[in-house]
């Protein structure tokens, strides 16, 4: 049926024709067609605007230090397709992804002759990563990333251990909702009875809600800031953070992350709350040394990734305003006072106006940029929204970077942000241009 993995990827990437279908029926009807390889993963699920890869990061680090073996179903991916699917962070073999696939073409096939229609591309991804994970390859535990939204999402299927709620910013608008309170409310559509809730959200209405959602669940929510804090110590010398943690459990002094930005020191935060949450309820074996060297040791690609120090390259993928946000805050505290250049894409059904607005508060120009996609914004669209004097528009970005980086003065950041299919590609072509 499939030759190589590349037939695999092709087939998968050729169902982006069927959208984006929210609703978990198609799922439903597969996973029983499969005797539902969904029940038997023992899962974390992990929802939210901002925050989720990070988190899952962490938490896997962490959770590998003590021994665990750890699977991932994340997306998107930024290096290969494989990386969606992992165990201990190491991708699905090309191998196993086309056994995989052997099993749910058939089914995707047969499952659109009927009235509930064909499966989208994310639906076929997270069907293929449960079965991988219930009958090729189980692991002591999955982390489960939400793909989008929550209540309606594929991967809603599952019955976690714990759920979790990153962060509620403004992003997938025209599905989720207009305004906070909706795009929350479908974010927690992934709690569960009787299963508890960790989260990052600080905003005080939200909370309100999740309280009571949580009580008619008969279970608790642990929300950062109340019953988990942290203390941030600023950054360290090498370029990381430093932290100390306190839960109900154990207050943790002196922690350090090597990934950049106090919004990461949140993310470590939420995973070692949900690390200890395993530890005491579900008997995940784990000391304190663990957590700290899994904090240290967490990586996750193009999260104001540095890939090169001589000029300094900053690659992150902030896809939408908090994210923007975000980065323009771990600018200012790692490079205070330092000249640089932005380079810039988006998609159009991304708050983009709002996201340059909030770049442009750097002071520096902006070349803006496009890619070859149909839902991408085009290069004279983001550069008409932007109000600096500082801007241009940029065809070829790999002549641009190729130029900036033998023109560029050492001491200056480069700074290439924006959507994460952007980031991902431009990842691709600096190994060569850095090499």
């Amino acid at each position: 049926m499939f030759q190589t993995s590349e037939d695999v990827i092709k087939w998968v990437h050729d169902r982006k024709k069927f959208g984006i279908k929210p609703g978990l029926e198609r799922m439903e009807w597969m996973m029983e067609k499969l005797d539902h390889p969904e029940r038997r993963l023992r899962a974390v699920h992990i929802g939210g605007t901002n925050g989720k890869g990070s988190t899952i990061a962490f938490l896997r680090s962490i959770l590998q230090e003590g021994g665990s073996e750890v699977g991932t179903f994340t997306s998107p991916y930024v290096e290969s397709f494989h990386e969606r699917i992992s165990v201990d962070g190491v991708p699905i073999s090309d191998e196993d992804l086309i056994k995989v696939a052997e099993v749910i073409k058939p089914l995707a096939e047969q499952l659109e002759t009927t009235d509930l229609g064909a499966p989208t591309e994310f639906e076929i991804m997270t069907a293929m990563a449960f079965y991988y994970f219930a009958r090729i390859h189980p692991v002591d535990i999955l982390l489960v990333e939400v793909g989008l939204g929550g209540r309606l999402d594929s991967t809603n299927i599952i019955h976690p251990f714990v759920s979790v709620i990153t962060s509620i910013g403004y992003d997938h608008m025209n599905i989720l909702g207009d305004n906070l309170m909706d795009i929350a409310m479908e974010k927690a559509g992934i709690f569960k009875s009787g299963q508890p809730v960790i989260t990052g959200v600080r905003n005080k209405e939200i909370l309100e809600k999740y309280e009571e959602i949580v009580k008619e669940n008969r279970t608790a929510l642990y929300k950062l800031g109340e019953e988990f804090t942290y203390e941030d110590l600023g950054p360290t010398e090498d370029g990381g953070e430093a932290f100390t943690v306190k839960t109900l459990y154990k207050t943790y002094e002196n922690l350090e992350i090597s990934m950049t930005g106090r919004h990461q020191i949140e993310n470590a935060t939420l995973a070692v709350m949900i690390a200890e949450y395993l530890r005491q309820f579900y008997a995940i074996y784990l000391e304190e040394e663990h957590i700290r060297e899994g904090l240290k040791k967490a990586y996750w690609p193009a999260r104001f990734e540095v890939v090169s120090q001589k000029p300094t390259i900053i690659l992150d993928s902030a896809h939408n305003k908090e994210g923007i946000d975000s980065l323009v805050e771990t600018v200012n505290r790692h490079y205070p006072d330092k000249k640089g250049t932005i380079l810039f894409t988006a998609l159009k059904d991304k708050p983009f106006s709002n996201m340059i607005q909030a770049l442009e508060k750097l002071g520096y120009p902006i070349y803006f940029t496009e890619i070859d996609d149909a839902r991408a914004a085009t290069a004279e669209a983001l550069f008409e929204t932007a109000r600096t004097d500082q801007k241009e528009i940029v065809t070829d970005w790999k002549g641009f970077l190729s130029k900036k980086i033998s023109s560029q003065p050492e001491d200056e950041l480069i700074i290439v942000c924006g959507s994460i299919y952007f980031v991902s590609e431009v990842k691709s072509v600096l190994k060569q241009l850095l090499h």
